[in-house]
């Protein structure tokens, strides 16, 4: 995560006191374990998949990925703080334990994000998921028209691009959406199985010739929190867009802890006039890397 840190200047937004305070990201995905990096911060936990009323992560995706959005890194001493470590925590189990979800689940958890976004001050929603769908596929037409309504209510709402690249037109659902932020991965290797997938990072344009991703952040061998924390793991190295994602989301609520007046459309083109070109063709890095060092930089508003 220090590598995390130091791609996106999130150190330098910190030692300035911006840290997420304020802010709270609603995080759809596996669930969540009580991890000593954020476990004081989660304001809300619920199940979609089982109903199960305490905190559980049985596919350790959900963990890892709010651990790079929001954890501390207090276990061993802030070296794997995420990027928003003190912003409020809520986790939304709509993945089962393969990492698999049905669409009811998924509509159910952005309705209560939209019902209670004003109770728990949500202004990030992030979604490390994506579905292998035509994008005119009537499933991937609900999704799509789901993020948007979170994207119309004012939540920042951040996507995957999808594990299927490097072809054209490889973003997954509902990251082709033209309206929330779809984040790629920008490293060039996808360990797994004993293989490497070079460029596997979802690229546009969509069907309807959007071009996405927006930003690109990194993906590859991500450490972040584990389930096993209490067996003597606490950290766990993890590949994908669904750990760059949350970097881009933990961005957002740094720019929305200093700056909590504005509105989504306005975080997106922040992060746009902030991102530092990575040198990779368009539609994999969209338009670049987020910088917290201009993001976060002290200006008029």
């Amino acid at each position: 995560m220090n590598r995390v840190r130091e791609a996106v200047k999130a150190d330098l937004a910190h030692q300035r006191g911006i840290r997420g305070k304020g802010v709270t990201a609603a995080i759809l995905d596996t669930g969540v374990c009580r991890h000593p990096d954020f476990e004081k911060r989660i304001l809300y936990f619920r199940d979609f998949v089982q109903g199960r009323a305490e905190c559980y992560d049985d596919a350790s995706h959900g963990t890892h990925v709010t651990g790079i959005l929001g954890g501390d890194g207090s276990i061993l001493g802030g070296k794997y703080c995420g990027i928003a470590p003190e912003c409020g925590l809520i986790s939304l189990k709509v993945l089962d334990r393969m990492g698999q979800g049905k669409m009811e689940h998924i509509i159910a958890a952005i309705q209560w994000v939209l019902e209670n976004r004003e109770r728990y001050q949500i202004r990030v929603m992030n979604l490390s998921a994506g579905a292998d769908k035509k994008e005119e596929d009537q499933i991937s037409r609900k999704l799509v028209e789901w993020v948007e309504k979170a994207w119309d209510a004012g939540i920042t709402v951040v996507v995957a691009a999808g594990n299927l690249g490097p072809g054209p037109g490889s973003v997954t659902v509902p990251g082709n959406s033209r309206k929330v932020i779809t984040v790629g991965a920008a490293d060039r290797f996808y360990p797994g199985g004993g293989l490497g997938k070079e460029a596997y990072s979802g690229r546009g344009p969509t069907g309807q010739c959007v071009c996405k991703p927006e930003f690109a952040a990194p993906g590859t061998n991500i450490v972040s929190c584990s389930t096993q924390w209490r067996k003597g793991r606490p950290y766990a190295a993890k590949s994908g867009t669904s750990m760059a994602a949350p970097v881009v989301s933990g961005c957002a609520a740094l720019l929305l802890s200093q700056s909590p007046w504005l509105t989504n459309v306005e975080v997106k083109m922040r992060l746009r006039e902030s991102a530092r070109d990575l040198g990779l063709p368009f539609n994999w890095q969209g338009w670049g890397m987020p910088d917290l060092e201009r993001l976060c930089r002290e200006r008029a508003d």
